[in-house]
């Protein structure tokens, strides 16, 4: 088997998963693209492995440990962004600045009306 169909292969769908984290605003359309990367790596994993004859198989034992740590983090990123969803409505990437809740301060800040800057508060 030639190395160049599934390293080419791998390639697209790295690029595919780039272009998804890139342009993408819904957190789950960029868990999914981070999870398409890590497909694109293990089938170079794999290929590599059996271009190589490789007898200790490395190559499908990492992808077997990417495997693994890809499922942890899908679990742990759904459970974030499902928490995020409840509390703020949102699963808007561009919307969730910081995961803080906003507090007294900030909210008298960001009042219309407020001033902008400390030096405006002590003049």
């Amino acid at each position: 088997m030639h190395l160049a169909y599934p390293a080419v292969l791998a390639a697209l769908l790295f690029c595919t998963g780039l272009y998804g984290v890139l342009a993408r605003r819904n957190a789950i359309l960029v868990l999914m693209s981070v999870e398409l990367m890590l497909n694109a790596v293990n089938l170079n994993l794999v290929a590599f492995d059996v271009w190589l004859r490789d007898s200790l198989h490395a190559g499908q034992a990492l992808t077997l440990f990417t495997i693994a740590v890809a499922a942890a983090e899908i679990g742990i990123g759904l459970a974030i962004v499902l928490m995020v969803y409840r509390n703020r409505g949102t699963a808007d990437v561009d919307r969730l600045r910081d995961t803080a809740e906003p507090t007294a301060a900030h909210e008298a800040r960001t009042a219309p009306g407020a001033p902008n800057s400390q030096s405006e508060v002590t003049a």
